[in-house]
């Protein structure tokens, strides 16, 4: 059984060359997935959208897309290195996202918690999220 991740990749697209997203569209990303799971989102994202000829979704194993996928991951440390999560307490993961919307995301998070010396959170790619988890 393969240990690799994927991720279903799409949304709606200007025109079916399904290059260019539509005006005011997102691209959508939904996992880390086993590639099972990625088929099985695949199929109910598609089943949903099969009336809208512009929606397109696609399985893409995450080498592909690590480095364009981020994520916003930290919360409360034990102390100021910001290398061990606090007792009680688990890294948290939020995304995937655009790199636009992992900031936006970031700034929404660290200003609820700017008064938290040992809270940290940080921007990363699907790649160093990988990383973070092995290490902790």
């Amino acid at each position: 059984m393969s240990n690799r991740n994927y991720f279903v990749i799409g949304g709606e697209y200007a025109d079916t060359s399904f290059t260019t997203l539509a005006p005011g569209a997102t691209e959508e990303r939904y996992g880390p997935f086993s590639e099972k799971e990625a088929h099985d989102t695949w199929r109910a994202l598609t089943g949903k959208t099969v009336d809208n000829a512009l929606v397109r979704y696609r399985v893409k194993p995450e080498e592909e897309v690590s480095q364009s996928v981020w994520f916003v991951v930290g919360g409360e440390y034990a102390d100021v290195d910001f290398d061990r999560i606090a007792s009680g307490h688990k890294l948290e993961t939020y995304g995937p996202f655009s790199r636009a919307e992992a900031l936006a995301v970031w700034r929404s998070i660290t200003a609820k918690t700017v008064d938290s010396a040992l809270t940290r959170y940080d921007i990363v790619t699907g790649g160093e999220l990988d990383a973070i988890r092995a290490s902790a």
